[in-house]
């Protein structure tokens, strides 16, 4: 009885480890499933976010990298002396103060402006074309309506042109670049169409002989906005209110920024006081843009009456939001430096401020210089903000001091991407796009290689 008892439990017992052990082969191979499952979910989300980010930036490359080219007429152009009628170039005249021969020559170049400059273009383009003298008006629609005053300023700069006859690169209006790009469907009727019948047969023609070519648009980058002429509008204005603004924000935010962080990191009491200010900069680094630019609008325009639309007023609001974004690396990088370094220079004498400024500041220089940039990157990219200070506003000129009227990079997005020439500024806003990826990918770089230069291990 004992025998079979004992057979029957070992059976039993043996029965039972082989069922355990299947139960826990069962379970490692769920475990690994599950495992396999949660690695393939995160593999398909990185790809599937890859594929986000690449078709982001496959489109914008693929509609902007075209219009960094535009349509550019090449034409032999004669200053004929019957058409171009003007008096010498005044001379400053012995006792003439500057201001009495400035005004001479502004009056001299003013009467330029009566000059019929479009008939110039009209015979240059005759010569290559002897049709076009049927319709000229279909002629002057090819070109830029600010080329007229590029042949006028080429007067003014060189008056001895006058009676020579000058190959010219002149910028193609912004419905013959279209109509040659493509970019509008050429079956529409003559009624939907931008250029008449004879400009845009004309325009196929020259392009075909190679009067009008795809050239680099040096225009985008040298030129202002204009609303009179897209074919000229260049980003050089919202460029350079751009890197007024950026000074500001560097010249602001940096010093204040380190001081603050270094102040709340190495000196301040901790008590409720400090916790407070800790726990509000902590915030504001989330608040959204477009508070900060409320609070500009409020504060530097209506109660301080600072110019709207100045790049002083975009790099004060974007040296608000700034803040709180170096304050918070600033102090992460002091918290990273050992204790042991404070120590060791107080130790040897050294005063509170002499560890800091000589021996803190310098290890932790790689992460300022990194939140500095990263900083500074961010404020570049801000729009909502200036927006609300009136950045946003057109202006055809290009600043020259932080005071004047100006617009910024993003927000010149903003306004030719609403521009009612869309075939024509779809295309430049991609371009204008792309210009601010790689200066914010140039400054993210720069961080990097800054952190990884001056990077010290502990």
């Amino acid at each position: 009885m004992n025998n079979a008892s004992t057979a029957k439990s070992g059976v039993d017992g043996f029965a039972s480890n082989e069922a355990r052990t299947q139960h826990i082969a069962s379970t490692l191979k769920r475990r690994r499933n599950k495992e396999f499952r949660f690695r393939m979910m995160g593999i398909l989300a990185v790809c599937f976010s890859i594929g986000l980010v690449g078709i982001l930036f496959g489109t914008i490359l693929a509609k902007g990298i075209p219009s960094f080219w535009q349509a550019t007429f090449v034409l032999d152009v004669e200053f004929s002396p019957e058409i171009v009628k003007i008096d010498p170039k005044p001379v400053q005249e012995a006792g003439e103060s500057p201001a009495e021969y400035e005004k001479r020559v502004n009056d001299w170049a003013n009467r330029l402006n009566f000059i019929n400059f479009n008939r110039l273009l009209l015979n240059s383009v005759a010569k290559v074309l002897p049709e076009t003298e049927e319709n000229r008006r279909a002629v002057l629609e090819m070109f830029a309506s600010a080329t007229r005053f590029d042949l006028r300023n080429l007067v003014i700069d060189d008056p001895s042109i006058v009676g020579k006859t000058v190959k010219l690169d002149l910028l193609a209006s912004a419905n013959v670049d279209v109509w040659l790009k493509g970019n509008i469907d050429r079956s529409l009727p003559d009624a939907q169409q931008q250029l008449s019948a004879d400009a845009r047969k004309w325009s196929d023609q020259l392009y075909e002989m190679g009067v009008i070519q795809n050239k680099f648009s040096t225009s985008l980058f040298v030129n202002a906005d204009s609303r009179s002429s897209p074919a000229s509008a260049g980003l050089a204005g919202a460029f350079v209110g751009s890197l007024m603004m950026m000074i500001v924000v560097i010249l602001l935010a940096v010093p204040i920024g380190v001081a603050a962080a270094v102040y709340l990191e190495e000196f301040a009491p901790q008590n409720k006081f400090t916790d407070f200010i800790e726990v509000n900069i902590n915030n504001l680094a989330a608040v959204p843009s477009i508070v900060f630019g409320l609070l500009g609008a409020s504060v530097f325009i209506i109660m301080l009456n600072l110019p709207l639309s100045a790049p002083i007023v975009g790099g004060l609001v974007l040296t608000l939001m700034t803040l709180p974004t170096v304050i918070i690396a600033t102090r992460a990088s002091l918290k990273a430096i050992p204790p042991s370094i404070r120590e060791g220079a107080l130790a040897l004498g050294a005063s509170r401020v002499q560890a800091v400024t000589d021996h803190v500041l310098p290890l932790a220089r790689p992460g300022i210089l990194t939140a500095t940039i990263i900083g500074v990157a961010q404020a570049l990219g801000e729009t909502a903000p200036l927006l609300l200070i009136g950045m946003s506003a057109f202006v055809a000129n290009i600043p020259s001091t932080p005071f004047d009227p100006s617009t910024a990079l993003p927000v010149q997005i903003y306004l030719w991407n609403g521009n009612e020439l869309r075939n024509f500024f779809e295309g430049r806003t991609s371009a204008v796009i792309i210009i601010l990826l790689a200066l914010m990918l140039t400054l993210n770089s720069l961080a990097i290689w800054l952190r990884k230069k001056f990077e010290i291990r502990w």
